[in-house]
């Protein structure tokens, strides 16, 4: 009597089985099957610096930069960084050639000089900044803060959005890329 029960129940997992395996929906990925518990809601990693640039379609340039430098490693580290990202229009308005022309291999030292540039050693947020203030950059040089009317200007460069925070520093959009003395 036990060798049937054990056979029977067998039988009933195995056809089990082979129910749930075969669905008219075809073969499911990993992925398509891997369920989330109710109860652990699915949480996105806070976004760092560089993706805050990368989520942006005004910053398409701006990251192709920082990717042909291979300054990306370095902007997804610890920090805290203060960026001061121009758009693609600042790079744009830059004489013609001036952006083809610093993504060539043979200028990437120029290009980090100019991308580090805009790049500050701790979070500086626009209530933390006030007119003629010197910043001093990775790059080494030193940007100038000017406030006139509420309006926050980096080297002559209007800040046109302030304040995105990151995991790892603040992103403020200017309105031209920003050029170190030579």
């Amino acid at each position: 009597m036990k060798k049937n029960f054990f056979t029977l129940l067998a039988a009933v997992v195995l056809s089990s089985a082979t129910f749930v395996a075969c669905n008219n929906e075809g073969e499911k990925t990993a992925e398509e099957t891997t369920t989330v518990p109710m109860d652990e809601p699915k949480m996105d990693a806070p976004k760092d610096v560089v993706d805050i640039a990368i989520g942006s379609p005004d910053h398409t340039t701006l990251v192709a930069a920082v990717t042909a430098a291979g300054l990306v490693e370095t902007l997804k580290g610890a920090g805290p960084f203060t960026i001061f990202a121009p758009t693609n229009a600042a790079f744009a308005a830059l004489p013609a050639g001036t952006v083809d022309g610093l993504l060539m291999p043979e200028k990437k030292a120029d290009l980090t000089n100019i991308l580090t540039y805009h790049v500050v050693a701790g979070s500086v947020k626009a209530a933390d900044l006030s007119d003629g203030q010197k910043i001093k950059t990775l790059q080494g040089g030193e940007l100038t803060v000017s406030v006139k009317d509420g309006k926050v200007m980096i080297n002559g460069a209007n800040v046109t959005a302030a304040d995105l925070e990151g995991s790892n520093g603040v992103v403020h959009v200017i309105d031209a890329v920003l050029m170190p003395a030579k």
